[in-house]
């Protein structure tokens, strides 16, 4: 690649060194914690609570980790880890496709359907942008006491799947396929449902893992609503579950089998962004055309 006046590549050595200084502070201050209880999961709890703990991984790692799952989470928490993370997985993947499915349908009617007040409802969606769940929480919590989903995935997923953000994202999207295109898919006789299903989704696909990285995120680390709608601790999210092991007092709580439960909840996250990355930075860039 040719090397422009202004490249970056030809900044002094002192620029250089710098900005690889802040690189390396930035992925050090990002990653350090992580690693940290990464570490703390392979030592026992004795040894957590005797600071300073090493960081070098401890030899406690395979017993801590086979407790966990056979187990020892369930005698802390009530619910076993595979419950959680089967009940986490179930409303990240809920919260996900409900949100693509119902963002995709909103923009695709906003961007190539004539009817009256159409920009009026797209704003309407986007203001709700500047109301997060935590604003109109009584409201909504109110409406799945009347409609008995407290304790069921539901209850965990339909006030969440409503996303301005992916509307917002998929309408800039569409905005940019042709209208050449659009026209062909008449000549040929398409409607509405055939062009969709022929023509804009196969274009949307790379969005949609975009969106879907972002929402699965979204919704796994979701704590404040799982926290109001769930009363079992069979319906618990791993979240919660690390809120409800950790004690008061700090000699009450087993930090062993803490560490290893965020370990296990920081993963999914972590291994869908690995996996997609390819897609997500293509989807994102594809967004902003």
């Amino acid at each position: 690649m040719a090397e422009t006046p202004d490249s970056p590549l030809n900044a002094p050595p002192a620029a250089r060194v710098l900005a690889h200084f802040w690189m390396i502070l930035g992925v050090i201050v990002v990653a350090f914690p992580i690693y940290y209880v990464f570490i703390a999961s392979t030592h026992a709890t004795q040894t957590i609570l005797r600071p300073p703990l090493p960081l070098t991984p401890g030899p406690e790692a395979g017993a801590n980790y086979r407790e966990a799952f056979s187990g020892g989470v369930s005698r802390i928490g009530g619910v076993g880890l595979w419950r959680l993370l089967a009940n986490t997985t179930i409303v990240a993947l809920g919260i996900a496709l409900g949100k693509i499915a119902i963002s995709m349908a909103s923009a695709y009617a906003i961007v190539f359907f004539r009817f009256p007040l159409r920009m009026a409802c797209f704003w309407l969606i986007f203001i709700t942008l500047m109301l997060p769940v935590e604003v109109r929480i009584q409201p909504t919590y109110k409406v799945m006491v009347d409609l008995g989903l407290i304790d069921t995935y539901p209850g965990l997923i339909l006030p969440l799947i409503a996303s301005a953000t992916a509307t917002l994202l998929f309408r800039q999207f569409f905005l940019t396929i042709p209208d050449e295109l659009l026209e062909a898919a008449r000549v040929d006789g398409a409607g509405p449902w055939r062009f969709f299903r022929d023509i804009l989704w196969p274009l949307s696909l790379t969005n949609v893992a975009a969106i879907f990285v972002i929402q699965f995120i979204y919704g796994w680390t979701q704590y404040l609503w799982p926290l109001l709608v769930t009363n079992s601790n069979e319906m618990n999210t791993i979240v919660i579950a690390l809120k409800k092991m950790i004690s008061f007092a700090d000699a009450d709580t087993p930090w062993a089998l803490v560490m290893v439960t965020s370990v296990l909840a920081i993963l999914p996250p972590i291994l869908v962004v690995v996996l997609m990355q390819r897609w997500f930075v293509r989807g994102l860039v594809e967004t902003e055309k």
